[in-house]
């Protein structure tokens, strides 16, 4: 195989204008250029080859330009521009030219592009002031900043050899520091006070200089306007500042000269005093005047004076200055004290602890000094003079009265003391005022009950309520009072403890005690009410009162019910754990050797009637039994009482009879044929004549009762031996018939005879009857009073 190579040779055509890379050619000429400068331009491209690439360049005709071609070492063409015509900027300041790039071809193709030649100016021209001297009239006084005028200059350059600056030529330092120049627009501005009076006229050099060293010079005059700027001076050549306020009418004070710096009518000056004061100016010669007293001075009313003295000018407008001086008024002791209150009424509460403030009193004296310095005493008192400094005491400085001892409402009231306030003056002034002092009631005092009173033991009484007591019926009146007074006396009632509660009501502020309601059958017969009396104060105060109320229709049943009450318990908060236990077991042991005791007891009885009391069905009740050999002045009544098994009542009282007296026998089991001898007829009562409130009317049944404590008490103590040797089964009432066994334990001299009679006086609430013995009334003996006209329980109650 063989291979040729051929060359193809392209023949170029002109099908490719020359073309400038860039439309425009920008082109900066000063104008101090010289002719036949030169200035290159960028050349155009010509894709073409040969004679058809680029060969000439041209432009338009123009008197300063003209275009001649350039051919660099690589063989390229460029344009050349030269300067025929020097140029100049302030005629024409730009031309524009075109120039033509053009090939060999045939045609000749060709293409074009803008010169823009911009001219730049040259500092050929100096600057021109407008004027050569500027006048202007100024105000004196004008604020900083005020314009003043403005200067300039022009100059035919331009840009920086057209810029002016401005600036003062060999200015003195008080020009500058009184006008001040802006040196890029040529305003003149104030740059401090213009004073007329120090100068009139200021002329100030102005230079302007551009940015070469072309100058140019110029002078502006400023003529200073006067004005009223000037204000009156007032000026004292002698003064006194205190015045004694008895000073005489007429006297000069102070001596004053009044001047100012303007002239003519600006320096005309009038003085006045603004303020209505006790004093005036007068007019002694040209701008001389003296302050005088025109009017009488009181200090007390008026301590000082602040005068304003006012001068002006007759300027347009006008001006004026003010100048004030104090003057002080001296004291003298022409005023007594004056008490704030001619009587002053305070209240103090009681049992306020001595040494407390309980009143303060304060009086005034205008006067100053000595003259004015108060003093306070106690000059008189409607206490006893011995009395008064162990009450109050008052503190000389300040007037603060002072407890000297506890006040008690209930001794004291209500005392008032004179007091007087001397002031330290010669001589001294006084005045007095009355201090009432109203000692107010504290409650300190707790109720105190008047009835229920205690007996002379401190045992507690009680009352009888009929069976038969209807809702309402009035039982008692609980009475109390309280020392205190107002609310803290008001007293109120309240039930605290009932043993049966709804069987009783109780007033609230009355304390009255009546029935809610009737006796039920499963009431007990014996009531005790616990009431607590209230006060009304804060923290109210209370008192208690124990009422014992026995539901009986004779006093024949509440004996023996008092001779089983068994003695209430006494809790001592202080005990030691250790007696606490102490006691509970010597109580159980002492509880299990009755029980013992009884059981030995039945069990050794034979008699089938001792027994007879304990068989089923047997109701419990109690009944009287007369003995055989009853004779006048023995107990004409002995007592079995026996309980059934169904009973809730746990009390067993046997009443033992000796053989001689009667063979042991139940009383409540024997035939009811049995003959009993009648009860006395002086035991029993009338309505009139029961316990209780209801009972107000004296009966003719009466009867003789212990007419002393001693019978009284000496009841009560065989009345509860009896009790005592029937419940515990160790004795009986053996030592002869009709002694009770009072003999064996009293002496064998001691019978029945010796034992009062039961029928004791009852006090009835309410009502002053009494129950007195027929047969004391035969003997004419008068009924026994005081203490023991109620029946004891014979137990102390525990508070």
């Amino acid at each position: 195989m063989t291979v040729f190579h051929v060359i193809v040779a392209i023949q170029d055509i002109n099908d490719n204008a020359p073309r400038f890379i860039t439309k425009d050619i920008d082109l900066e000429i000063c104008e101090s250029a010289s002719a036949g400068a030169k200035f290159p331009l960028d050349s155009a491209q010509d894709a073409d080859v040969g004679r058809n690439s680029l060969k000439m360049y041209t432009i338009n005709p123009n008197e300063h330009f003209s275009l001649s071609t350039r051919e660099s070492p690589d063989g390229s063409k460029y344009p050349e521009l030269l300067l025929e015509k020097p140029l100049d900027r302030e005629q024409q300041s730009s031309h524009r030219l075109i120039l033509t790039a053009m090939d060999g071809g045939d045609p000749p193709l060709s293409g074009t592009t803008h010169i823009r030649i911009q001219v730049t100016d040259a500092n050929d021209h100096a600057p021109v002031f407008s004027q050569n001297t500027y006048r202007v009239r100024l105000q004196e006084n004008m604020p900083r900043g005020t314009s003043v005028l403005q200067v300039k200059a022009t100059d035919q350059d331009e840009g920086v050899n057209a810029e002016l600056t401005y600036a003062f030529l060999k200015a003195p330092g008080s020009t500058s520091l009184l006008f001040k120049l802006n040196p890029n627009t040529g305003d003149i501005t104030t740059n401090g006070t213009l004073d007329f009076e120090e100068t009139n006229r200021y002329i100030l050099a102005v230079e302007a200089k551009d940015g070469g060293v072309h100058t140019a010079h110029c002078s502006v005059q400023i003529d200073i306007v006067d004005e009223n700027d000037n204000a009156p001076e007032v000026t004292f050549m002698s003064f006194s500042n205190h015045i004694p306020e008895d000073t005489d009418l007429g006297t000069v004070i102070a001596l004053i000269k009044v001047r100012d710096q303007d002239s003519g009518e600006n320096g005309l000056v009038t003085c006045y005093i603004q303020e209505e004061v006790p004093f005036k100016l007068e007019s002694t010669s040209k701008n001389y005047y003296k302050l005088m007293v025109d009017s009488a001075l009181d200090r007390e009313q008026m301590a000082e004076y602040n005068v304003t003295i006012t001068a002006i000018d007759k300027g347009n407008p006008s001006l004026s200055s003010m100048t004030s001086l104090t003057l002080h008024i001296g004291d003298i002791n022409d005023n007594a004290p004056v008490f704030h209150q001619a009587t002053y009424v305070v209240q103090v509460d009681e049992n306020k602890p001595p040494g407390a403030s309980i009143a303060q009193v304060s009086a005034s004296d205008p006067d100053l000094g000595p003259n004015g310095h108060v003093s306070y005493s106690i000059v008189a008192s409607d206490l006893e003079p011995r009395a008064l400094s162990s009450y109050v005491s008052v503190s000389a400085q300040s007037g603060v009265v002072f407890a000297q001892r506890a006040f008690d409402h209930e001794q004291l009231r209500a005392f008032e003391l004179t007091l007087q306030a001397r002031d330290q003056g010669s001589p001294a002034l006084s005045a007095n005022a009355s201090l009432r002092v109203l000692v107010g009631d504290r409650n300190d005092n707790a109720p105190r009950v008047l009835y229920p009173a205690l007996g002379p033991d401190g045992s507690a009484l009680f009352d009888t309520v009929p069976r038969a007591a209807q809702p309402g019926y009035l039982v008692t009146k609980v009475v109390a009072v309280d020392a205190d007074s107002g609310h803290n006396a008001w007293l109120s009632y309240h039930v605290l403890q009932a043993s049966e509660p709804g069987l009783f009501s109780l007033g609230l502020r009355t304390g009255e005690v009546r029935t809610a309601r009737a006796l039920g059958d499963r009431d007990a017969a014996r009531q005790r009410l616990l009431v607590a009396v209230r006060d009304g104060g804060q923290p109210p105060l209370s008192a208690t009162a124990t009422l014992l109320l026995v539901f009986a229709d004779s006093l024949q049943e509440v004996l023996p019910d008092l001779s089983d009450r068994p003695a209430p318990a006494d809790p001592q908060a202080e005990l030691q754990f250790y007696l606490v236990v102490a006691l509970a077991l010597i109580s159980v042991l002492f509880l299990l050797a009755v029980i013992l005791a009884v059981a030995l007891r039945l069990r050794s009885s034979s008699s089938p009637a001792a027994w007879g009391c304990f068989q089923p069905g047997v109701s419990s009740k109690s009944g009287p039994g007369v003995l055989p050999n009853y004779c006048e002045g023995t107990l004409p009544y002995s007592y079995n009482l026996c309980v059934a098994s169904q009973s809730a009542k746990t009390e067993f009282n046997f009443l033992n009879v000796t053989p001689e007296v009667a063979p042991p026998r139940d009383l409540l089991c024997e035939d009811s044929s049995t003959d009993q001898a009648p009860p006395n007829t002086d035991w029993r009562f009338s309505q009139a004549q029961r316990p209780g409130t209801s009972g107000s009317q004296n009966g003719d049944e009466t009867g003789t009762w212990p007419n002393n404590q001693f019978d009284t008490e000496m009841l009560q103590a065989m009345i509860l031996a009896s009790a005592s040797e029937a419940a515990d089964g160790s004795s009986t009432l053996g030592g002869g018939a009709g002694t009770m066994g009072l003999s064996a334990r009293y002496g064998p001299q001691f019978t029945l005879q010796h034992v009062p009679d039961y029928r004791q006086n009852v006090y009835i609430p309410g009502s002053n009857a009494t129950l007195t013995n027929a047969a004391g009334k035969r003997d004419g003996k008068a009924p026994a009073g005081g203490n023991g006209n109620k029946k004891k329980s014979g137990k102390k109650e525990k508070k």
